[in-house]
Order: structure tokens, then sequence, then C-alpha cells
């Protein structure tokens, strides 16, 4: 009598994988991914480092650096120094610019980001082009200063067609660009400190897991902050992970001496939004404690 080793369970040689936490699974799906008997060409998209690049925003970004010195040097050209770009007309000039570049590959996304900004979103053609021609030569900072403000409906049009699928709650949203998540973490922290919202050594919590630096940063000296992890660690009825946030995490919020909760959303690394019923659940505890930062 022989007894057969393969599985009745088709998910069997998946099965390994549920105990990886997101940063292993990646690493363990690019070593497959690599395989050279499984894979013709290998495209990395992980944060940072991909194999490749995508070339038609970048003759389209150095296209329009071509734009820009032009404009500087019709307003002051003399060896090696150009003006600053003026307004008046400027929208009328990059379309002639286009048209005598048509050849260039970037040309053509060049004019559909303009055509969008004024056709979609309304934008003065002079107004917009201007900001973005000042972007492009680095000349002055940014007005305001947290980002431009044609840019920053344009990235809150994005945010609200991925984030919201088009119907975003009531209100308005102001957008600050920063360097990255990194950041961004040292900015809110500084500036609820600096505000008086919070100070060295209080209690928050932090939503994991998270991008490293997030958990890192939170034990500087600067902050030392005493954190509380608030656990992704739901499941689904088959036992996967669905990454939300269990009652009984969700509840140590309850404690009155934690100030603040950090929440990536959707989440890093594992890239998936919470649920309205978390939402609800989290929006639940925030009747309790008013107080409470989110």
């Amino acid at each position: 009598m022989t007894t057969s080793t393969t599985s009745s369970d088709p998910l069997e040689r998946f099965r390994k994988y549920e105990s990886l936490s997101p940063f292993e699974l990646k690493d363990d799906l690019i070593k497959l991914a690599k395989d050279p008997e499984s894979v013709h060409v290998f495209l990395d998209a992980g944060r940072g480092n991909p194999n490749w690049i995508a070339t038609t925003p970048r003759e389209a970004y150095f296209l329009f650096g071509r734009f820009g010195v032009e404009e500087s040097k019709r307003v002051w050209d003399e060896p090696d120094l150009g003006g600053m770009p003026r307004r008046d007309g400027i929208g009328g000039r990059l379309e002639g610019f286009l048209k005598r570049n048509a050849g260039d590959s970037g040309a053509a996304l060049l004019k559909k980001m303009i055509d969008y900004g004024v056709e979609k979103l309304g934008f003065d053609r002079d107004a917009w082009v201007h900001e973005l021609t000042d972007a492009i030569i680095g000349d002055m900072y940014p007005v305001p200063m947290r980002m431009g403000r044609h840019m920053e409906q344009v990235a809150r049009a994005y945010l609200v067609r991925e984030m919201c699928g088009d119907s975003p709650p009531p209100g308005t949203y102001d957008i600050f660009a920063v360097e990255g998540g990194t950041a961004a973490m040292c900015y809110i922290f500084d500036s609820l400190m600096v505000n008086g919202l919070l100070k060295r050594g209080d209690r928050i919590a932090l939503a994991v897991p998270t991008f490293t630096p997030y958990l890192e940063i939170a034990h500087l000296d600067k902050y030392a902050f005493e954190t509380v992890e608030i656990d992704a660690s739901g499941t689904y009825d088959s036992g996967a992970h669905s990454w939300q946030y269990p009652d009984s995490e969700i509840d140590k919020l309850l404690d009155p001496k934690i100030k603040a909760f950090f929440i990536v959303n959707p989440g890093n690394p594992f890239a998936v939004a919470l649920s309205n019923d978390t939402i609800k659940k989290i929006g639940a505890v925030l009747k309790k404690r008013p107080d409470l930062i989110l």
C-alpha cells in the first residue's frame, strides 16, 4: 500500500507565506520573480529602488526645462545669466514652443498636462504655465510656502480620485508637500510639540505594522514618546490577514493617557485601506474621547 504525499488542498504550497511579514513576503516574491526559468523580463516596482524608469514623463520634464530657460533669457539674456519669467502671454508662448518641438516625445504629454489644468480644473492658462515655469527653473520659493496654488489643486484632484473614488466627504483639504513619509512624521511631531499639543514623553498610539522610521522617530530623545501599538492583526474567516484592527486593539485608544493616534491609510507596507467598519469603530472611540488627536 502506498500513501500519496500530495495535499488535497490546492493552496497548501502558499500556506508558508501567511506567517511572513509584508517585508519578508516582498523579499520572497522578488526571489521568485528573478528565477531565470520562470521570467523573461523582471520589473521591480518596489518602493525606492525600481530597476526601470518611466521615460515619457522625464522627456516632458526636460523639454519643459528648456522652455523655462528660454523664458528666462527672454527677460534678461547675458552670458550665464537669465531673468525671472513673465506671466503675461506665457501660455501662448508655451503653445508655440510645443508646436516647434512637436517631434519631441515629451511634447504630447506636456500639452495634455497643461490642457488638463485649463479644461478640467478651470485654471487661467497664463497663471498655470507661469507657476510651473517658476517651479521648473527654481527661481523662488513656492507661494504659499506649503505648495504652489495650482499644483495643490492638481494633487488634491488626484487624491480625491484615488482615495475617495471621486466622491470626497464634505470639507476641503489643505495639502502639504514634503520630502517623504519620514519627513512628514518629523514635521507632524514637531508641529504638535511646538503648539503645546504634545510634550516630550507623552503616551501616543501607533498603528502597526508600519514603515520602520515611524516606529523609530517616536523614540528619538527629542520626543521620547511612550508608544502603544495598535496592531492590524485582524483576519478573515479563512484565517488570512485582513489587515484591519480588531475591537480589542481599537479599544486601547480609550486609555485617557494616550494623547494622539497615528495611522497610515492605506497601510504601509501592506497597502490595504481601512474598511468602513474599522473607520466607524475608530469614530466611535473619538466620540467617547474628543480630546484624542488622530
